[in-house]
């Protein structure tokens, strides 16, 4: 009884995959192997020689795992490692021997195999070693996507290598598991639905739906509607029954963007909602539902609330975690990143041979003040695919203005720093801590207080101010 409970354990444990190749030339021994395994979430395909392995992984039926006994005719198992090591196959590879010699399961480690099945074995010994193997080669897999995502500065869709940027993903790591609201702040065009959407992504909610709202592209009249919902007959027109995005957005992600443009009538229904989970659709009965909120806006939802026209309750209410994304002139060298990365998907997307840029069209991406933030260079990566063609991006083809000297722009914060700089004399200068300091406690006091929108703003992780206030608080 306990052996059957210890194997009914085993094989739910197993984790769900695809294929599990089976390479072994005795068809008794293959059918053991093959009873072992079939309760088990796996298709299991059985060949007899490494000829056959072989040419099964050549014509693109790549296993989840293999299982090799090293016995065979032919070409030996020792054989088909070698070939599968000077092909870079990345499988994992459990290997089965009569010989319990610890100089033949190293050669075979050394030759890529994973772990190795000495006979004879067990159903639960052969289940536990494909179980280990297959969730050592996923977590290996996770962690080589993890790198190739901070190698390119990648994160859910959304690219960025600076400082700033790689604090906005590390705080949407921390924060996407659990269920506090996000208010995210930004100029017009830096990313604020696609940071929405990463926060969504890293929920145990991703399955679920994730609804974005604009609140200032929908008249006041039907925003109540296009939140709730509403019976038919509940107004003139309503000729069906329509569900809102609260009821789509059950079990997942409301996003609400630009919520400062909210009717404030309309904010006290929400502001409800959000406190007790149930909303009511216009003329109909309430109704529960079970969302993670993310709200964004380009305004600055302070100077809103002093004016009248944002509830200071409710801004609190989904003010739990702050994410401010800094505009994209204070991105240093995202900029030509994020261009790249545009250019060859709009070169996908309009049938063109665009693949990089020339030297001097870099230089003017990385210097231009880019305005209208992420919006505005894909507008212009856009125009120049469409009415262009060739491999290379030259400066001619980027609009005029970007053809303006870096020191006439505005946004151009070197620029700035020079023209300060005319008549500086030795005695005004000053250590570069000191100069340092001086200039993050402004930044805090400038946020009113607020450490998170100061770290955004400089475009560095929140984690670093707390750390040097800390160090300058020990120094006296």
């Amino acid at each position: 009884m306990a052996a059957a409970r210890d194997r009914l354990n085993v094989e739910s444990s197993l984790p769900s995959s695809g294929a599990i190749l089976l390479v072994e030339d005795s068809p008794s021994q293959a059918a053991v192997y093959s009873a072992y395994l079939g309760d088990a979430p796996h298709d299991l395909l059985v060949v007899s020689s490494g000829e056959e392995a072989l040419m099964s992984v050549s014509e693109g039926r790549i296993p989840d795992l293999i299982l090799l006994d090293l016995g065979l005719p032919g070409m030996n198992g020792m054989d088909l490692l070698r070939r599968f090591q000077e092909d870079r196959l990345e499988i994992p590879i459990i290997i089965i021997t009569d010989n319990e010699s610890a100089h033949v399961a190293a050669e075979a480690m050394r030759l890529g195999a994973v772990d190795y099945l000495a006979k004879p074995f067990g159903r639960s010994r052969l289940q536990i070693t494909v179980q280990n193997a297959l969730e050592r080669h996923r977590l290996q897999a996770l962690v080589r996507s993890y790198r190739r995502s901070l190698d390119t500065g990648q994160f859910h869709g959304m690219v960025g290598q600076s400082p700033g940027m790689q604090g906005i993903f590390e705080t949407i790591r921390s924060v996407g598991p659990t269920d506090a609201a996000v208010f995210i702040t930004g100029e017009s065009g830096t990313g604020k639905e696609l940071c929405a959407r990463a926060v969504h992504a890293e929920s145990p909610r991703r399955e679920k739906p994730f609804v974005p709202l604009n609140c200032a592209a929908i008249p006041k009249h039907l925003m109540e509607s296009e939140i709730f919902g509403h019976e038919k007959g509940a107004f003139t027109g309503a000729t069906r029954s329509r569900n809102g995005a609260a009821t789509l957005a059950d079990g997942g992600s409301l996003f609400l963007d630009e919520i400062c443009d909210m009717d404030l009538e309309l904010q006290a229904k929400l502001l409800r909602f959000i406190q007790a989970g149930t909303f009511q659709p216009v003329g109909g009965e309430p109704r529960h539902a079970n969302i993670r909120f993310i709200a964004a806006t380009n305004k600055d939802p302070e100077h809103e609330i002093a004016a009248g026209r944002f509830r200071e309750d409710l801004y609190y209410r989904l003010h739990v975690v702050p994410l401010q994304l800094p505009p994209l002139r204070l991105r240093h060298d995202d900029a030509l990143s994020i261009a790249r990365q545009i250019l060859e998907q709009t070169s996908v997307e309009y049938n063109k041979r665009f693949r990089s840029f020339n030297e001097r069209a870099e230089a003017l991406f990385s210097t231009y003040a880019w305005p209208g933030n992420v919006r505005e260079l894909e507008n212009v990566i856009r125009n120049i695919v469409a009415l262009n063609s060739g491999e290379v991006v030259t400066a001619d083809m980027l609009p005029a203005k970007m053809g303006q000297r870096a020191a006439d722009d505005p946004g151009d914060h070197n620029s700035c720093f020079n023209r300060e700089r005319v008549g500086l004399q030795q005695r005004d200068i000053e250590p570069l801590a000191v100069v340092e300091r001086k200039h993050i406690e402004k930044a805090i006091a400038a946020c009113k207080g607020s450490i998170a929108r100061a770290a955004g703003l400089l475009g560095v992780n929140p984690s670093t101010l707390y750390r040097k206030r800390s160090a300058w608080g020990s120094q006296g």
